[in-house]
């Protein structure tokens, strides 16, 4: 009696039936635990929980509940990404490599946190990072060179632009060389990428810079568009996308550097010894960022010039275009290996006040090992 019972239960619960059935078999009684008012044979849940916690006891394998089954268990977390802090110098497209990391999580992909930090002049930018406040940075190759010679202990991981990336920009009245004699040509800093590539376009041109014209250092390269701009110099290397507002306003080309294809260290990646001899293998992620950001920029015209209107603040189609094809066409490497010669510019020009400059080994301060390794894995193409 009491079996009939228990079967006239469960078949009503799990078929839906009013009396027993004698042709079914009695299905096994349900196990403690599992309230009769469940269903007889749920079916399997569309999505499995994060968790087991509310997966039921084993005893209820015959009659599982609507929560997911113990096999299912949380999926391991991602690895946490590696915090950088890196700086650049200004606001140029020598730095659009790393724009382009940054804005097409290609650092992130790559398990990198990249902080990138506009600090605003190649002296200063070098004091953050022999501070620790970034642990590489983008800046010129003369200050690198400036620093060794005081005792800093540095390493040139690769070089974003490998030619002067500039165009002499000169006020209307300036129509020859000759008409530059007694002007006022601006340059960020002494020592500085843009007086190195003002002295060596003077240089070459016949003039000499510390007697025919005035050098006038103005802080930065936005300081100096605005100082071409407003009046206060007469001439300074400026380039894509600055140098389409100061034509507008009347200025005009006399030399363009970049097309010459000098060799110049004019922007790097550099990082302290320490800090990347303890960091290689994030040093080696940063590095293969870069290039992968250089490959990518040149693929995708659209997007990068996306990143430039974003870091440039403006929405100038024109002068953004421009930028782009002259950084991707005349500047910017596939392969940004640093090599030694690229320094002799500023080895020559530095060392006239410096002699500790002229007897620096450059060959122990330059390692292209970071971006041949890159290359070797074919990231550049």
């Amino acid at each position: 009696m009491r079996n009939c019972c228990v079967r006239i239960l469960v078949g009503v619960i799990a078929l839906g039936a009013s009396a027993c059935s004698s042709a079914a078999p009695a299905p096994p009684p349900p196990p403690t635990g599992v309230p009769t008012s469940a269903p007889a044979a749920p079916p399997k849940p569309t999505v499995a929980p994060t968790t087991a916690a509310t997966a039921p006891p084993a005893a209820a394998a015959t009659a599982p509940p609507t929560a997911a089954p113990t096999a299912v268990t949380k999926p391991a977390a991602a690895a946490p990404l590696q915090k950088v802090s890196a700086g650049y110098s200004n606001v140029s497209a020598d730095d659009l490599a790393s724009w382009v990391a940054k804005e097409a999580g290609i650092f992130s992909q790559n398990g990198l946190d990249v902080d990138l930090q506009l600090v605003a002049g190649g002296s200063k930018t070098m004091a953050s990072l022999l501070s620790g406040q970034n642990d590489l940075t983008m800046q010129g190759g003369s200050e690198v060179l400036s620093a060794s010679t005081s005792g800093a202990d540095l390493v040139v991981l690769a070089t974003l632009a490998p030619v002067y990336p500039y165009l002499f920009e000169v006020s209307a009245d300036v129509k020859t060389v000759d008409d530059l004699r007694g002007k006022k040509v601006g340059v960020s800093s002494a020592g500085a990428s843009a007086d190195i590539a003002s002295r060596v376009i003077l240089k070459k041109q016949g003039l000499d810079p510390d007697s025919d014209v005035n050098m006038v250092p103005v802080d930065s390269h936005a300081n100096r568009t605005a100082a071409l701009i407003s009046g206060a110099i007469q001439g300074g290397v400026d380039d894509p996308p600055d140098s389409y507002a100061v034509e507008r306003e009347g200025l005009h080309t006399l030399f363009d550097l970049a097309g010459q294809k000098l060799p110049a260290a004019n922007t790097v990646l550099v990082g302290q010894r320490a800090w990347v001899s303890a960091n290689r293998e994030t040093t080696q992620k940063f590095v293969d960022s870069l290039v992968l950001g250089i490959a990518r920029m040149r693929a995708d015209k659209p997007f990068t010039v996306g990143v430039l209107k974003k870091y440039f603040q403006s929405d100038d189609e024109e002068a953004m275009s421009g930028a782009y094809d002259f950084f991707t066409r005349e500047v910017i490497p596939s392969v940004p290996s640093p090599r030694v010669e690229q320094f002799a510019d500023a080895i020559s020009i530095l060392g006239d006040k410096n002699e500790k400059v002229k007897s620096l080994d450059v060959s122990r301060i330059v390692d292209p090992s970071f971006v041949q390794s890159a290359v070797d894995r074919g990231l550049n193409k």
